[in-house]
């Protein structure tokens, strides 16, 4: 043990050490982001490898960057909160992922497509299952009608949150449109406006938020943004005029987008002299730090070590780490009104972050937050492990992965055949496999799966009724007579092009 007590003095004292620890603070990448102050001082402090050493989990970053990011010099005038709407396969993604490298948040030509799609099973599949968030800092300067500058440049915070494109992740967009004012409507202009167009833009336009149309991929050989323009002003009565032509493949029309962005979408209409609010958007389960929260600050200011209750559990937490996604978790030691980021409050339950609820500084009496609407599962599928002794890894296994997807019901129950196991709710059949696939590749859990249901109304002749989504849960009660069964129907309305409409 001395000698290596000798050895890491002598080390640490060693010239060459010195040397490269002074060569350091010439960073050859500074000037990937001269565009923007802001990213070059937070580039200067990742790569200062004077105070860092290597480490095996780059997407925490684990040093204080509260010294680097002044969050203070964004008041909720200069916060704009947007997300990327759109069908699947329409370039939300991509799109996304311009604006980071435009904005100096990740460097252009490095890292992986589609940068915010994290989990192995959205790699492998190429959709979007997760709704991601990413702060920007970008310098905008505000022009006149004739171009002429009218004021000085101005620095402003942007949360982007990109979301799924698929109807069985519906609930994502839903819940990420709660922490916004504005939204990218992106519409592919060879494919035209489709059926999650549709359904997101009613979801945005219910949450009374500014829509952007983005007219994407207009390289393409066979793409026609005017026929874009005319189904948007037809079926949205959105203007022509204001929608947006890029291609976010080449970056053509892409300069348009951020400055759209701030001069259209409202700030948060949040009061920082109110006592602290904040809406609990997302959380996910960290081996180390216990369940990470995103958070959305309505109200007021959080900063580090501040105590802080649920509104739904009614206990109470010290915050031991707060700060951005930027685009990885970066601490700032504080949030403002209007501010999107993460907290840290010692929370090791699964079931203690609900998603929708509200969290506000102890011994504060306020009003909660509206919430979210409760998920309506489409299909019902039972989940046994394959050996039965496995049963209490599945159940923690389900239990750390419904943290991260608030939109899976899970109750437990037993079967003659398979033994115990649990009988989950789902949004639609994509939305189960994947929940199988990240059940196996995060988790390592090898599952029996029954044949999707839905759920069946039985009434009795007595008048009683019952709803039953397993069939070997409907009871046999020879004194009773089933009189009537129900089963799901669905109101649709189908958009055609008048062309195929037959007189």
């Amino acid at each position: 043990m001395n000698f290596f007590r000798r050895a890491s003095a002598k080390t640490f004292r060693s010239p060459y050490l010195t040397s490269f620890t002074n060569a350091s603070k010439f960073n050859p990448f500074s000037d990937l982001y001269r565009v923007n102050k802001i990213s070059s001082r937070l580039s200067r402090s990742q790569f200062d490898w004077s105070h860092r050493g290597f480490c095996s989990h780059p997407r925490h970053n684990s040093r204080d960057y509260s010294n680097s990011i002044d969050l203070s010099q964004y008041p909720p005038e200069r916060i704009r909160n947007f997300s990327i709407i759109a069908h699947i396969d329409h370039g939300k993604s991509t799109l996304a992922d311009r604006l980071l490298e435009l904005t100096g948040t990740i460097k252009r030509g490095h890292g992986q497509p589609q940068y915010l799609d994290k989990l192995q099973v959205e790699r492998e599949r190429g959709i979007t299952v997760k709704a991601q968030t990413a702060t920007m800092f970008h310098v905008h300067k505000f022009q006149g009608a004739n171009g002429v500058d009218e004021k000085q440049p101005m620095n402003f915070l942007l949360n982007l949150i990109d979301t799924p494109g698929h109807v069985d992740f519906s609930y994502e967009v839903s819940r990420s449109l709660a922490a916004c004012q504005g939204a990218l409507l992106v519409v592919d202009a060879a494919q035209g406006v489709q059926a999650q167009t549709v359904a997101n833009f009613y979801l945005a336009f219910e949450s009374n938020l500014t829509i952007i149309p983005v007219i994407n991929k207009i390289d393409q050989p066979t793409a026609d943004p005017d026929r874009v323009k005319a189904q948007l002003k037809s079926m949205f009565d959105l203007e022509p005029s204001d929608a947006l032509l890029t291609s976010a493949k080449t970056g053509q029309g892409l300069e348009h987008v951020l400055p759209a962005v701030i001069e259209r979408i409202p700030p948060p209409p949040g009061n920082s002299t109110l006592p602290l609010r904040m809406l609990l958007l997302d959380s996910y389960y960290d081996e180390y730090k216990g369940v990470i929260c995103h958070v959305a600050i309505v109200d007021g200011t959080l900063q580090k070590g501040d105590k802080i209750s649920s509104a739904a559990t009614g206990q109470s937490y010290e915050v031991l780490d707060v700060g951005i996604m930027h685009p990885e978790l970066t601490p700032t030691g504080v949030l403002l009104t209007g501010q999107v980021g993460y907290v840290v409050s010692g929370m090791r339950s699964t079931k203690e972050a609900r998603v929708g609820d509200t969290l506000y500084r102890s011994r504060c009496v306020v009003e909660p937050l509206p919430g979210f609407k409760p998920a309506k599962h489409m299909v019902f599928s039972g989940l046994y492990p394959v050996d039965g002794s496995d049963f209490e890894a599945l159940n923690h296994a389900i239990e750390r992965l419904t943290c991260n997807d608030a939109s899976v019901a899970v109750q437990k129950e037993s079967s003659t055949a398979l033994g115990l196991g649990f009988r989950c709710g789902f949004l639609g059949l994509l939305h189960m496999d994947v929940f199988h696939q990240r059940l196996e590749q995060e988790y390592g859990a090898h599952v029996i799966s029954t044949v999707p249901t839905v759920p069946y109304i039985f009434e009795y002749s007595d008048g009683s009724k019952v709803e039953v989504q397993n069939p070997a849960a409907l009871p046999s009660n020879p004194k009773k007579r089933v009189t009537v069964t129900w089963e799901p129907t669905v109101i649709a309305t189908i958009i055609i092009p008048s062309m195929w409409v037959l007189l």
